[in-house]
């Protein structure tokens, strides 16, 4: 087999995955492309690690611990998303410019009460 061929299909992976982390707004999709682009990287680990011909297959073995991390970044990436969508409601990257939760509009009160009263201590 040709060098060029899984080469290029992986610069073409790769190009995809970084279109996506650039162009979506939902973070889940912005996820996918991550993984997107991490599976072309394996891809020219295990052709070059091919190509070389490593006795070591030091390519392959470098894939797999990639894929266990991007497993854990996968974990941890939709723990997030979904503990975002739990507070606000809405996955939009573009909206989620801070961390901090919007602050709650005061309750008016209730028709007919009277506001509290604080006394203050004589000296």
């Amino acid at each position: 087999m040709h060098l060029a061929y899984p080469t290029v299909v992986a610069a073409l992976l790769f190009s995809v995955g970084v279109y996506g982390v650039l162009a979506r707004r939902n973070a889940i999709l912005v996820l996918m492309s991550v993984e997107l682009m991490l599976n072309a990287v394996n891809l020219n680990l295990v052709t070059f690690d091919v190509f070389y011909r490593d006795r070591l297959h030091g390519g392959q073995v470098l894939t797999l611990f990639t894929i266990v991390i991007a497993a854990a970044e996968i974990g941890l990436g939709l723990a997030l998303v979904l503990l975002v969508f739990r507070n606000r409601r809405m996955v939009d990257v573009d909206r989620l410019r801070t961390l901090a939760e919007e602050p709650a509009a005061e309750e008016p009160a209730p028709q007919g009460a009277e506001p509290e009263r604080v006394e203050e201590a004589a000296p």
